[in-house]
């Protein structure tokens, strides 16, 4: 246990835990929370119980339990002495700057807007005493110590973070957040995608890269696309292949096994092709009653499905399923990086590539079996994917949570494991704008500090485990800017979620960020006075009008203008002005000229733990409750309030079950043609749901031009005398 004795530290253990005094309710915080989830006398919400819950949390938890100090220096110097602190970080400042920043910090009179926001942060987030059991750091400390590293030096850039963070207009992803600053620390990266080619040297170097990056706290997801089937031939010696089953059984052991300092479990995901021969066998590993041998538990499943499947399916036709290893001999290159679209007829008449059959409108129905099981696979729209990327080669998979979509880029081995060529791969700097704070407090700044924010992330990362993600992100530095709270902003202002201006609001919302994200990446490629690495060739680089990037909104296709006036009149009301056709125009030739800094820009996660501090609806999806009822370790149930929401706006709160799937895809639609990588879109479904409605769902989304698809939630009936009568939950 850390001796706290002559360190000139204090900590108060006068004033115990009223909940540890007394069984008086109102004095409980727990108790107190509890109490948002049940109507008072006049059939109201109490919200004003969850507020003192944050406050009995905060006063009788919180304080008696946290290390205080004399002043900022002596702070500092004992969590650097001690190794609690990185100091290189704090030693890039001075001393009084250090002392004026902290005390800015404190100034902010920053507040937990609910009680989970405050047990979240305490719980995961806040730096502890080796033994766990004390407090070294509060909100506005973390902060703090987040933008003194992302800013490198830099005081004026550290004071913009900072500020950026208390006003809650910017929140850095869960590794950043919680690792920045730190001394005992993982990376500061959310996740990582990496390839797997058809040879044992790529296999091998696929498992370490899954221990390597769990062990340094990202989530990996990998390409198994390119394995050859089970049965396929090795040294030209038929039925010797395993396929894919055997690798995602050693990958899930990998993830398994690997944590970041017991901070954050691994987890990991794995991509196949619809056309693989293994694909019902890897679809099978997620089924309920799957052998032990092969049933897979903790990884998560993707499917990467090209147009021509959609296409078989309604023809009612038999989809074809090619070989990896014969695909690779006759074109050359791997099976992903093939357009099964493209060359489908031609591998069809190929007798040198060996295929199978199965029916396409099966494989479906077998999709959603599955999702109505377990929530997986999570869906690739391959072909939407590449139509949509601006970067020189193919998507070929997604990560943990189908957002992150970006060019990879095969490497070769020796014998010895070494590497013959370092490819590319892709590690995910992440971090999200509170919609209705940058509304409100200044959109374009509030871009703008979050791209030289995470663009510091990647800048400041090297993965030298996996050379080929380092390799990829010095060149590359590639970034993904996400978004929260649109349904909490929806509501606050009035306007149901999935509605016509809603919709507007959203195309003109992600439009605007686009432009102010490009203009800042811009800004940081003639600082540099460099462009990512394959800018020349990508569509950014291409002249006006023919295939630019930006041609789509300079050339007239669309209005730039908002469609209702509802809309129009909230950006004017904000003070937020929407780019026009000479706005991207003038963006346009200077990218062309100069380039931008940052290979990709943006990608929407589904924003978690991340949301509940930062009191937000999560991501850009409809709440899946008014007061969501979660489970936190010991302290079991904890209830959390949508943002914004009082007794007298409680019909703008419909949650995503009544709004309905076709609502949340429209909604992700007008985000998507704005966003240069991907959307996580969960789909929210009935439990009268039937595999009809989700394959439905799934063909509405691919027409719509959605990328990606993440889970399927099914809304399970509630279990009777599972919850108190009269409670909030119930109304739902």
């Amino acid at each position: 246990m850390t001796d706290f004795t002559n360190t000139g530290l204090s900590l108060d253990n006068t004033a115990a835990t009223a909940a540890e005094r007394t069984n008086d309710p109102s004095r409980d915080y727990h108790a107190l929370n509890a109490m948002l989830n049940l109507y008072d006398a006049d059939g109201k919400i109490q919200f004003d119980k969850d507020k003192a819950a944050e406050r009995a949390y905060v006063t009788e938890h919180v304080a008696p339990n946290t290390v205080t100090f004399d002043s900022t220096v002596e702070r500092l110097n004992y969590l650097i002495e001690h190794q609690y602190y990185n100091p290189a970080v704090f030693d890039q400042y001075s001393a009084d700057f250090l002392d004026s920043f902290y005390e800015h910090a404190e100034s902010t009179g920053f507040e937990f807007g609910t009680f989970l926001g405050a047990f979240k942060f305490f719980t995961s987030y806040a730096l502890k005493t080796f033994d766990g059991k004390r407090y070294l750091e509060d909100f506005p400390q973390r902060c703090a110590a987040v933008a003194l590293e992302l800013a490198a030096g830099d005081e004026r850039q550290a004071i913009a973070y900072v500020d950026e963070m208390l006003a809650g207009r910017f929140q850095p992803a869960t590794p950043t957040f919680l690792n920045l600053g730190k001394a005992q620390r993982g990376e500061p990266v959310s996740c990582f995608l990496v390839r797997i080619e058809d040879n044992m040297e790529s296999i091998s170097r696929g498992i370490n890269a899954a221990l390597q990056l769990s062990k340094r706290g990202g989530g990996v997801a990998l390409l198994l696309s390119n394995l050859r089937e089970l049965g396929a031939p090795i040294k030209h010696i038929e039925n010797q292949s395993s396929g894919v089953i055997p690798v995602m059984k050693l990958l899930e052991d990998s993830f398994s096994y690997a944590n970041q300092l017991g901070a954050r479990q691994g987890a990991g995901a794995v991509y196949l092709n619809a056309h693989h021969p293994d694909i019902l066998r890897f679809l099978d590993t997620k089924r309920e009653n799957a052998d032990e041998k092969i049933r897979i538990k903790s990884l998560a499943l993707g499917v990467v499905i090209p147009d021509i499947t959609f296409e078989l399916a309604k023809r009612k036709e038999q989809m074809a399923l090619f070989s990896p290893y014969d695909v690779e001999r006759v074109y050359g290159k791997p099976f992903a990086d093939i357009s099964v679209t493209e060359h489908y007829e031609e591998m069809l008449a190929d007798d040198r590539i060996k295929k199978t059959y199965i029916d396409a409108r099966k494989f479906f129905t077998t999709i959603a079996e599955l999702q109505f099981e377990s929530g997986y696979p999570y869906i690739v729209f391959e072909d939407t994917v590449n139509r949509a990327n601006p970067i020189e080669g193919r998507v070929t998979m997604s990560n943990l949570c189908s957002e992150i979509l970006q060019v990879q880029e095969p490497s070769t081995y020796h014998e010895d494991l070494s590497y013959d060529h370092v490819g590319r791969d892709v590690s995910c700097n992440l971090g999200s704008l509170n919609i209705a704070k940058a509304m409100g407090g200044g959109l374009a700044g509030a871009v703008e500090t979050a791209i030289r924010a995470l663009t510091s992330v990647a800048e400041h990362t090297s993965i030298n485990a996996v050379p080929s993600i380092r390799r990829a992100n010095e060149e590359g530095h590639a970034i993904g800017l996400g978004q929260m709270n649109l349904h909490g902003f929806l509501a606050r202002e009035g306007i149901m979620y999935g509605s016509e201006e809603g919709l507007d609001f959203t195309d003109m919302y992600f439009m605007t960020v686009a432009y102010h994200a490009y203009r800042a990446s811009h800004a940081l490629a003639v600082e540099h006075g460099q462009a990512f690495k394959s800018f020349p060739t990508s569509a950014y680089a291409k002249p006006a009008g023919q295939g630019n990037y930006f041609d789509k909104y300079t050339d007239g296709r669309r209005s730039l203008e908002p469609r209702t006036a509802c809309v129009r009149e909230l950006f004017a009301r904000f003070g937020v002005a929407i780019p026009t056709v000479d706005d991207w125009k003038e963006l346009q030739a200077a990218i062309i000229r100069d380039g931008i800094y940052n290979q990709n820009l943006q990608a929407v996660p589904p924003t978690g733990s991340i949301s509940y501090i930062n009191h937000s609806t999560s991501s850009i999806h409809p709440i899946a409750s008014m007061i969501e009822i979660r489970k936190e370790g010991k302290i079991g149930r904890v209830y959390y309030p949508a943002a914004y929401m009082t007794n007298d706006n409680l019909e703008y709160y419909k949650d995503a079950y009544e709004i309905g799937w076709k609502a949340i895809v429209d909604t992700y639609a007008e985000a998507t043609q704005h966003v240069d990588q991907g959307l996580s879109l969960t789909l929210f479904f009935p439990d009268t749901a039937t595999t009809r409605d989700l394959n439905k769902a799934q063909i509405y989304a691919w027409r719509k031009g959605i990328k990606t698809l993440y889970y399927i939630r099914i809304r399970q009936q509630a279990l009777e005398g599972t919850e108190v009568a009269g409670c909030v939950s119930c109304m739902l």
